[in-house]
């Protein structure tokens, strides 16, 4: 009754909730959704705050409180999705791994799976010999830190970075040696794509672990990956199916089952015991989708699949997204409007060591940013404007050089130091010419554009 006595601003706010998503370099991401918003719009939103087009690799991921894992069903309500009352906390992470993520079309995206791949690596889902682990980390250090300089890195730096749940000094000094001898020069870019192309050879690629037990009540944990099914137990893998041998996922109560069909008509069932109902309906869903998402030639060959061998009882599901294939065959379509817009957004994300919002990018005028600096000794946001001028490139020096520049003016709230600290970061760019401080709080970068971009 008294609801109709309301404002209609009281109202509104009762239609929303406060939903904070947190992404994979750790920040956080916050907004209102209206109660009956979808799964997809709150995910587009997060798309839209990345500038990322590569978006079918990721999912948002949400745990209830019965401390059970879910991934957001996008063509679903949020609302009715979720266990708990709002606000709500989830998390942006890597959903289904690129088969080759080194070959990527966007650095955006390259960035964002090294981020998921190196949280992997930290714990302990990706495993590794002890000479892999080194190069692997010793990639996240140059790319974090750039190349190795005595002034500025005493004996023992590397052991005030985390790569691992654990290690020892000894790893710590193969680390340090293989990124002071074999990684001189090399840009976070680099860095990073290397990185991928290592992890990407690893058995453990991609593994989402689901704790299980076997027949035997022997502890397991199941996985997919890019390329099949896989068990772990220990550190070993005990079974590996390719995705054109598995022929049917199902699950009864805490019982999982999956059926293949291997060389010479050989066929087999794996059955395993998940610690809850929910827990095997999650392992499930999640098979489901993986096996859609990496088999499937297009999305229109999806179909409803049920958890039991008759399709009126159990558990109906139904993968509502894109294919790898057809993933792989948009990102080769993409294209960015302004080739300037896509290298001050390289500039920013990638080959400056820092991470950028852009936010309206335009050659001519002002842009709103934000940039947080993945040095480690720069930890606060900095709120930037940024004023770019293009211009014919005609240093005397540089003759070489065919095409133009751009002349990035940074204006910041920041403190000096903060300002310097940040400008070196920049600087690290393989576009950046030279970095003038025109005054106490704002910086002019010159970036090289070469006609090729």
């Amino acid at each position: 009754m008294l609801s109709r006595f309301m404002s209609g601003s009281i109202r509104n706010l009762e239609r929303e909730y406060s939903c904070t998503v947190r992404l994979l370099d750790d920040t956080e991401y916050t907004c209102s959704i209206q109660r009956d918003a979808k799964g997809q719009y709150l995910f587009d939103l997060i798309c839209h705050h990345l500038n990322l087009l590569e978006k079918d690799y990721f999912g948002i991921r949400y745990v209830d409180p019965d401390k059970q894992r879910h991934w957001l069903e996008f063509t679903k309500s949020i609302a009715k999705q979720m266990k708990s009352q709002p606000p709500f906390t989830m998390c942006l992470r890597v959903k289904f791994y690129p088969p080759d993520p080194a070959a990527l079309k966007e650095e955006i995206t390259r960035y964002l799976v090294f981020l998921q791949i190196k949280r992997d690596l930290y714990h302990g889902r990706l495993l590794c010999k002890t000479s892999d682990a080194a190069m692997l980390a010793a990639h996240i250090l140059q790319a974090e830190i750039g190349d190795y300089d005595p002034g500025k890195h005493p004996e023992g730096y590397s052991s005030k970075f985390q790569f691992f749940p654990k290690h020892s000094e000894k790893l710590e000094r193969l680390i340090a040696d293989i990124h002071k001898r074999e990684l001189i020069g090399q840009t976070p870019e680099t860095s990073e794509r290397n990185f991928l192309q290592k992890a990407q050879m690893l058995e453990t690629y991609g593994v989402d672990p689901h704790p299980c037990k076997d027949v035997s009540g022997n502890p397991a944990f199941l996985a997919f990956t890019p390329f099949g099914f896989v068990v772990l137990q220990g550190n070993k893998r005990v079974h590996f199916l390719k995705w054109n041998e598995v022929t049917k996922l199902k699950f009864e109560g805490k019982t999982f089952h999956i059926y293949a069909n291997q060389k010479e008509d050989k066929k087999i069932i794996l059955t395993y015991f998940a610690p809850t109902p929910e827990a095997c309906k999650h392992l499930w869903k999640c098979g489901v989708e993986n096996q859609a998402f990496y088999k499937l030639e297009k999305s229109s060959q999806v179909r409803t699949v049920s958890s039991s061998n008759l399709f009126f009882k159990g558990s109906r599901f139904r993968y509502s997204g894109r294919v790898a294939k057809e993933v792989m065959e948009q990102s080769a379509k993409i294209k960015r409007q302004n080739a300037l817009d896509q290298i001050l957004l390289y500039f920013f994300l990638g080959l400056a060591s820092c991470q950028a919002e852009v936010v309206h990018p335009s050659p001519t005028g002002l842009v709103s940013a934000v940039y947080h600096a993945r040095d480690g000794e720069l930890c606060t946001y900095l709120s930037w404007r940024v004023r770019t001028e293009l211009h014919p490139y005609d240093h005397a020096s540089n003759k070489s050089h065919s095409g133009h520049a751009v002349n990035i003016t940074v204006y910041t709230s920041a403190s000096p130091t903060e300002t310097i600290a940040v400008s070196e970061l920049l600087f690290r760019s393989q576009y950046c010419i030279h970095t003038i401080f025109s005054q106490e709080n704002s910086l002019v970068h010159t970036l090289f554009l070469s006609h090729t971009l």
